[in-house]
């Protein structure tokens, strides 16, 4: 079990936590939550099981175009304010690899910085990410966004993807990040085999004793290999996300809350049958 310390509010990994992912960005791969009223969506979500709400303004998805941090912020502010004036005890969690983005949402309610590039992209993010206090969402990616699906390539990427996480635990440790979640990156630089071969050896990252995220919703290795499209992707997504929490994830990121927390009630149960 790992307890993460969100601004004073004590979110506790003794079971499984879902992840609801709010998109406010009119460029995602999978957008039919865009257009629903943010409220009643999360609110939703919370109601489902949905443990932190990951909010985002900048798409991410392969080939997506970049957008200035100041855009970034006049989309998720607003988002993220509304949800906490409403429902105060709910975790936000901010969906950015620009500091500056971080800190502003932060200050306006956020409490987890869930960073796709690791500090990559941006220099300043895991300073100020420590400076914050806030748990710290670590994601491996191979590239950038807008070419990672080009060609990736690794010559053994569960060792290699290993490497990116020891050298990045001691980069956040040193700079005075206390809470520390891995996410390998599913669909971040890889091919859905690469994709497929770190979620069999998704037990390797429980290793660094930090929960671990898996974020698999409706992504192209499950509507690919079921020759499927990303709204017809549910059923595909909760066999993966059952997958993973047999293989160790502490935390599922998602956009169908419900189905979720069903695969983690069956996943509790299942545990505690002798």
């Amino acid at each position: 079990m790992f307890t993460l310390n969100c601004r004073g509010k004590l979110l506790a990994t003794d079971a499984p936590l879902i992840m609801g992912i709010i998109n406010s960005t009119p460029d995602s791969f999978y957008s039919s939550n865009i257009n629903d009223d943010i409220l009643e969506l999360a609110g939703s979500m919370i109601a489902a099981g949905a443990a932190i709400l990951d909010i985002g303004g900048q798409s991410t998805r392969p080939g997506s175009r970049r957008i200035t941090a100041a855009e970034e912020t006049t989309r998720v502010l607003p988002v993220i304010e509304l949800i906490q004036k409403h429902f105060p005890q709910t975790i936000i969690s901010i969906d950015t690899y620009n500091s500056k983005v971080a800190m502003a949402a932060v200050e306006a309610g956020a409490s987890i910085v869930n960073d796709i590039s690791g500090g990559d992209m941006d220099e300043l993010m895991i300073a100020t990410v420590a400076s914050l206090h806030v748990p710290y969402i670590c994601m491996h990616m191979q590239g950038n966004p807008e070419t990672m699906q080009e060609q990736p390539h690794y010559t053994d990427i569960v060792k290699e993807v290993l490497d990116y996480f020891i050298a990045k635990k001691a980069q956040c440790k040193n700079a005075g990040i206390t809470d520390m979640i891995i996410d390998p990156g599913f669909g971040f630089g890889k091919t859905i085999e690469h994709n497929f071969s770190l979620l069999k050896n998704l037990k390797a990252f429980t290793l660094f004793d930090m929960p671990v995220l898996a974020g698999l919703s409706r992504k192209s290795t499950v509507y690919k290999t079921l020759q499927t499209t990303a709204a017809d992707a549910l059923n595909g997504t909760t066999v993966l996300n059952t997958m993973a929490l047999l293989n160790g994830a502490s935390i599922l990121r998602v956009h169908d809350v419900k189905e979720a927390q069903e695969a983690i009630t069956l996943f509790n149960a299942y545990k505690k049958a002798p």
